[in-house]
C-alpha cells in the first residue's frame, strides 16, 4: 500500500483535491492518503505555512500530492500574521519551493499536451515537456534587503559592474543571487535527454540566455553540450529565453523536450500551458531521486474557493504524473485515456471552457470512463 501525503492547502486547493480523490478513488489505487497541514492559515497562526509536523509525515510517505496554496509579498504576509507573532522575526517563505530544497526535488517536470477536442488549443499538435531545474537559479532563496556592508564590499571588490551602484545606499539596493552549480545543470540535463531517449523525441532544447548571463547560463551551456555528446541520436538544440517565447507561439509543434533553468522554467512552462488550454491543463511533478510531489501549477484563486466551479484537469493530470513516478503505468494510461474522452467528447465542461459544468461533475465525468 502507498503512502501519500494528501495537501489540500487552501483556496480552490481544497476542491480540485477533492475532485482528484474522486478519480483515484475510481482507479482502485491501493493508497493510504495522509492529510497533512499545509498553507495561508498555518503562516497566519502559527508563523509556518509548512510545520515541522508535516515535513515529519512527509519523510514516512512515499510521495505527496499538492493542491493550491496562498502565497502574498512580504510586508502583506507580515500583516496578517496574528498579533502575538509580529515582531518575532519569522519570514514567510514559499512552502512548495521549501519542500523542493529540503528533498531535494531537483527536477520540475510539466509536460503540455494538446488534447483532441479542446476548444483552447493554440495548436491540436502541440506535445511539449518543460525540465525545469526546481533547488538552484534566482529561486535558490539567497537574497539580500538591505545589503549587508559586507556583503556589499566583497561585490564591489570582485564586480567591476557593481561599482556602478556604488553611489546608491544599502537600504536603496535589494539583490538576488542567481545560482547554478554544476551538479544542478547535469543532473536536470541528463534527466531530459533520458526522458527524450525513452520517449522518442529527437530533439531537446536548451533555453538559456548565456549572451548576457554568461556566468550562469555560460555553466548552463556548457555542461548541457557535454551531457548530450552520450546521447548521439538525440540533437541538442539552444535557444535564448527571449527568442524562445516567440518561437514557440511562432511554430509550438516543432519543439519537444525543452530544459532550463528556474526562473526561465517558470515563465516558459506558463507559455505552454496556455498553448494548450492554461492552467487548467498544467500538471507538474516536483521529483527527486528518493521523493516526489505532484501538483497542478495554478494558484489558490481565493474568489473562487469553495465554489466547485474550476477546472480540476490539471490536478487529475498531477494524478496521472504520480501513477507513472509509482510505476503504475497501467494505471497511469487508463487515466489519461479517460481524460482525452471527456475532453474529446465536449459534454463536460467548466467554465473556463465555455461550460457550466462543476469542478466535481468533471471527476465523475473522468471516473465514469474510467
Amino acid at each position: 500500500m502507498y503512502r501519500i501525503a494528501w495537501l489540500p492547502g487552501d483556496g480552490i486547493g481544497i476542491d480540485v483535491m477533492n475532485a482528484a480523490r474522486a478519480v483515484l478513488d475510481a482507479l482502485k489505487l491501493d493508497a493510504q492518503y495522509m492529510p497533512a497541514d499545509i498553507g495561508w492559515e498555518f503562516w497566519c497562526n502559527e508563523g509556518d505555512a509548512l510545520p515541522q509536523r508535516t515535513i515529519d509525515l512527509l519523510r514516512a510517505s512515499h510521495c505527496a500530492f499538492f493542491g493550491a496554496i496562498t502565497s502574498k509579498p512580504k510586508e502583506e504576509a507580515d500583516a496578517e500574521l496574528a498579533p502575538h507573532l509580529r515582531d518575532k522575526g519569522f519570514v514567510y517563505r514559499s512552502p512548495i519551493v521549501r519542500l523542493r530544497q529540503l528533498f531535494d526535488l531537483y527536477m520540475n517536470l510539466r509536460p503540455c499536451k494538446a488534447y483532441a477536442g479542446n476548444p483552447l488549443n493554440y495548436r491540436d499538435d502541440i506535445n511539449l515537456v518543460i525540465f525545469r531545474e526546481n533547488t538552484e537559479g534566482l529561486y535558490a532563496g539567497v537574497e539580500f534587503h538591505p545589503v549587508p556592508e559586507n556583503v556589499r564590499r566583497a561585490l564591489e571588490e570582485s564586480s567591476g559592474a557593481m561599482r556602478a551602484f556604488k553611489a546608491i545606499a544599502s537600504d536603496d539596493i535589494a539583490i538576488t543571487a542567481r545560482i547554478i552549480t554544476r551538479r544542478g545543470a547535469e543532473r536536470i540535463v541528463r534527466r531530459a535527454f533520458e526522458y527524450a531517449q525513452k520517449n522518442n523525441y529527437p530533439t531537446v532544447t536548451l533555453v538559456e540566455k548565456p549572451n548576457v548571463l554568461r556566468e550562469t547560463s555560460g555553466l548552463m551551456t556548457r555542461v548541457a553540450r557535454q551531457v548530450a555528446r552520450a546521447f548521439p541520436r538525440i540533437e541538442l538544440w539552444e535557444a535564448n529565453i527571449d527568442a524562445m517565447m516567440m518561437w514557440l507561439l511562432k511554430n509550438p509543434q516543432q519543439y519537444g523536450i525543452l530544459v532550463t533553468s528556474n526562473l526561465f522554467g517558470d515563465v516558459v512552462s506558463d507559455l505552454c500551458a496556455q498553448l494548450v488550454g492554461g492552467l487548467g491543463f498544467a500538471a507538474s511533478g516536483n521529483i527527486g531521486d528518493q521523493f516526489a510531489v505532484f501538483e497542478p501549477t495554478h494558484g489558490s484563486a481565493p474568489k473562487y474557493a469553495g465554489q466547485n466551479k474550476v477546472n480540476p484537469l490539471a490536478t487529475i493530470l498531477a494524478a496521472k504524473l504520480m501513477l507513472d513516478w509509482l510505476g503504475e503505468t497501467e494505471k497511469a494510461t487508463r487515466l489519461e485515456n479517460a481524460i482525452a474522452t471527456v475532453i474529446a467528447e465536449g459534454r463536460v465542461r467548466t467554465y473556463d471552457l465555455g461550460g457550466t459544468s462543476t469542478t466535481m461533475e468533471m471527476a465523475e465525468a473522468v471516473a465514469r470512463k474510467l
